[in-house]
């Protein structure tokens, strides 16, 4: 089937989908499931049409340049928009090709976000808390709600781990290239010889699972409480309110002590072990998906060193598409972020472009 073929066939489903959700008769359930789908080939359509009609504009350009009546002012007119028009074409193919890709289903879906201090001790747990604050005010900037699920603060400040969700309009397609090893360089508040320290933290970017997707069985679960205690072993609650669920099958543990409520407790708790649960099935059901990853920006691989921040110099680097950005102090700030993430998501694109060609 050629391309041609291709965009008919999705121009018509569109005109018979909009005509089914206007029938007298359309049931409430399919009206909404009909409306969904309108919405999601809404962006296709329309860089199809800008497409079509280009291309049907340079055949109308062409037939004023062969025609032997038309005067010479108009065929240099015709000239230059044909020209212009033909420039314009592959950007508007590649539009068209990208918006085709196969999409991860769960690019719409909310977060659950985990940063966690690794290597460099009170300096990496800082520098942990750095990173959750710079998510967390780039969501503020993209009107997303945080909900911190589970922290665990450090001596300094900073967060030995720290578990959020993150609920707005497609979070995980935005955050999904952000798992894994996150290194800082710079000097440290408690060095006073003002030598550079290099430290890390790990973040892992889960899509959050509904309840359709994962099915829990409470014969599957352990559940233990015990008295939640806060930094350096300090008691925050006189009862048993901290909650830990272990999941027999997968063997996944989750703890969660952040609420006074046990109850509360439980049920953040749940929320994270059921997205860490699911994203082991899309893993298992998306096996060479995965494998083609590897190699790729969005592999998820969580002991990738991924991005440099280095604080002396300003810069941030991310070392699988080679982008340095001098801009630092906003990318902390959130206010930068979107140029890294376009930057990954484009990379992403390109290579899974490349790699359907290699199979065409």
């Amino acid at each position: 089937m050629s391309l041609n073929d291709t965009y008919a066939q999705i121009l018509s489903k569109y005109d018979r989908i909009q005509n089914d959700m206007a029938g007298a008769n359309v049931a409430p359930e399919d009206y909404v499931r009909l409306s969904k789908e309108f919405s999601d080939m809404g962006p296709v359509v329309e860089a199809i049409k800008a497409l079509t009609e280009a291309q049907s504009e340079i055949v109308d350009l062409i037939g004023i340049l062969t025609d032997a009546d038309a005067d010479d002012e108009m065929k240099e007119m015709a000239q230059v928009e044909r020209d212009e028009l033909m420039e314009k074409i592959p950007e508007l193919e590649l539009a068209v090709r990208v918006l085709l890709l196969p999409r991860d289903e769960a690019d719409h879906r909310n977060v659950i976000l985990e940063v966690r201090a690794g290597t460099g001790g009170d300096e990496a747990a800082l520098f942990a808390g750095d990173l959750f604050r710079m998510y967390q005010r780039y969501a503020e900037l993209r009107k997303w709600k945080v909900e911190i699920l589970e922290a665990t603060e450090s001596d300094l400040g900073g967060y030995r781990e720290i578990v959020a969700s993150i609920n707005g309009a497609g979070a995980f397609a935005r955050l999904k290239y952000e798992s894994g090893v996150h290194r800082v360089q710079r000097v440290p508040e408690t060095e006073t010889s003002g030598r550079i320290h290099t430290s890390a933290a790990t973040v892992a970017v889960l899509p959050e699972a509904e309840d359709v997707d994962v099915e829990i069985e409470d014969k599957d679960l352990t559940i233990d409480t015990y008295r939640a205690s806060g930094a350096g072993g300090q008691h925050v609650n006189t009862t048993d309110s901290a909650v830990r669920i272990t999941h027999e099958p997968t063997g996944i543990v989750v703890a969660v002590q952040d609420e006074r409520s046990q109850h509360k407790n439980r049920a953040k708790a749940m929320k994270i072990l059921r997205a860490k649960i699911y994203e082991g099935i899309r893993e298992r059901q998306d096996a060479e998906r995965a494998a083609e990853r590897k190699g790729q920006v969005g592999s998820g691989d969580r002991s990738e060193r991924i991005r440099t921040y280095n604080f002396p110099q300003g810069r941030v680097t991310d070392h699988r598409i080679n982008l340095t950005l001098y801009k630092l102090d906003k990318m902390m700030l959130g206010e930068v972020f979107d140029e890294v993430a376009d930057a990954l998501t484009a990379e992403d694109q390109a290579a899974r472009l490349a790699a359907l060609d290699e199979n065409a």
